[in-house]
């Protein structure tokens, strides 16, 4: 098997969301449930977090909304390590 298709094969199949998340990084990601999946912690956690000022977790004055743009998580994640 050549080594092209054996990284094909361990990739996850692709659905909406990772199409969206490939064709589209900078798309914001709506709700904490989204948020928290993206984050790979629980709702309560991303909530928690959306509470910190260093963390890009948005929701606008008067909504019960929130959201963030999956870049800036990413880019969050990375300098967490």
């Amino acid at each position: 098997m050549t080594m092209a298709k054996q990284e094909k094969m361990e990739q996850p199949p692709l659905d909406r969301w990772r199409a969206d998340a490939v064709l589209d990084p900078e798309r914001k990601i709506w709700g904490l449930g989204q948020i928290a999946e993206v984050l790979g912690v629980s709702v309560d956690k991303a909530r928690a977090l959306a509470k910190l000022p260093e963390v890009p977790i948005y929701r606008p004055a008067g909504s019960g909304s929130y959201f963030a743009f999956r870049s800036e998580l990413m880019i969050w994640l990375r300098g967490k390590c």
